[in-house]
């Protein structure tokens, strides 16, 4: 019970730093948030260690938690890795893919669509990061797979967020679709250009994302 309090408290922290009510450098007040969010500092605690994995947070010994976030270059930059690193992947997946995780591939697709068809975007994102998280496994690289993973839980947040870009799912299933088109048909160069397509437009939808809600509190 108090993991999913931390969780949901973390997302709500998540949005609350993306709409700009706390901004970069801000010191969040444990005894404050608490308040706000009516719980015992234990699963605040708990969310703001989360945030800091992800790198929206930075943790000072003595000193608290502190708002971190990061500008558009550096962000860029983590996306361009991630798309170059899913790139391989599903490079290395394309000829070492099971039977069996192509089956689960086909299942998170179709609640992707599910989610799709009932605009659910948190639904859809955690069906997404099942299907991204198969195709590490499947690279049949464990150093790969587990430094894949590292960095899809530093983007996490920013990849959640360019879900609600209107059309942004639909086109993410588009995607979705291309990328298991060529895990299917053992295609490696095919497969690598869908996966990296598909990272290299999610930081673009951030980014187009972050200015339009300057926008709207300006």
């Amino acid at each position: 019970m108090e993991q999913r309090r931390a969780d949901a408290i973390a997302e709500e922290l998540e949005e609350l730093i993306f709409d700009g009510t706390f901004s970069d450098g801000d010191r969040l007040d444990e005894v404050r948030l608490a308040e706000r969010f009516r719980v015992s500092r234990t699963p605040l605690r708990e969310a703001l260690q989360r945030l800091a994995r992800s790198g929206l947070v930075e943790l000072i010994p003595r000193r608290g938690a502190f708002v971190r976030q990061p500008g558009p270059v550096e962000l860029m930059e983590m996306f361009e890795v991630m798309a170059e690193v899913e790139a391989v992947c599903g490079r290395l997946a394309a000829v070492r893919i099971s039977d069996s995780a192509l089956a689960d591939l086909h299942d998170a697709n179709q609640k992707c669509q599910a989610a799709v068809d009932c605009q659910n975007s948190e639904t859809y994102y955690i069906e997404n990061e099942r299907f991204h998280k198969i195709i590490y496994k499947q690279s049949g690289n464990s150093f790969l797979e587990t430094e894949t993973g590292n960095l899809h839980r530093r983007l996490k947040p920013f990849r959640r967020q360019q879900l609600r870009l209107r059309g942004r799912m639909a086109q993410s299933m588009a995607e979705h679709r291309s990328i298991l088109e060529a895990l299917e048909s053992g295609d490696p160069e095919a497969a690598a250009v869908a996966l990296r397509g598909h990272v290299a437009i999610q930081g673009e939808k951030f980014h187009s994302l972050m200015v339009n809600l300057k926008k709207a509190s300006a």
